[in-house]
């Protein structure tokens, strides 16, 4: 059954706000990989807070306009599946390689972060890209570094007179048994 006009433009408005709001996208071929397969691989992107869409390459094309991944419109061939990472810009691709390497069938053709298209062999460097948690933790531990360093330094200079003045007694000591003898 064809699709309508007014629903082709739904389809696209929505495609295109959710590319507008999207950090990055991953985009596979999807042939001969099941319906159930299919349902999981959505389960589990919905879980990572992934939007996948599966849509026609000319609704997508359009969809895309305006947006950083218009990039992706050259490698917009055959059946694809989109995932579109909103939160977390690794979120899609991990979810994708992950299913990857589950289903033979699934292969994943284009990558697209910061406006830029990065090839399918570039997965592993967008689905290591550190969660937003992680990435607040790594900076929290940059910032603190320094205070703590300077803490310690601060502590360690009252050990240090208190060292001085006890080698200082201790040679004293010294001094007045050898002067005793």
């Amino acid at each position: 059954m064809p699709i309508g006009l007014k629903e082709k433009q739904a389809i696209v408005a929505e495609m295109n706000e959710t590319a507008s709001n999207a950090l990055s996208a991953v985009m596979a071929g999807y042939h001969n990989v099941s319906v159930d397969e299919m349902t999981t691989l959505r389960k589990q992107a919905r879980d990572a807070g992934v939007q996948v869409r599966v849509v026609r390459n000319t609704l997508a094309r359009r969809a895309f306009e305006g947006t950083e991944f218009e990039c992706l419109n050259d490698a917009l061939l055959g059946p694809n599946v989109l995932a579109f990472s909103i939160e977390d810009p690794g979120a899609g691709a991990r979810v994708f390689k992950e299913f990857a390497e589950e289903n033979a069938s699934f292969e994943i053709k284009a990558l697209s972060f910061g406006g830029r298209i990065l090839p399918a062999d570039q997965i592993d460097a967008l689905a290591k890209l550190p969660t937003r948690e992680e990435a607040l933790v790594r900076l929290m531990a940059v910032l603190k570094a320094p205070v703590f360093k300077l803490v310690r330094t601060l502590n360690d200079i009252p050990g240090r007179a208190t060292r001085v003045v006890a080698a200082v007694r201790d040679q004293k000591k010294q001094q007045e048994s050898i002067n005793q003898t």
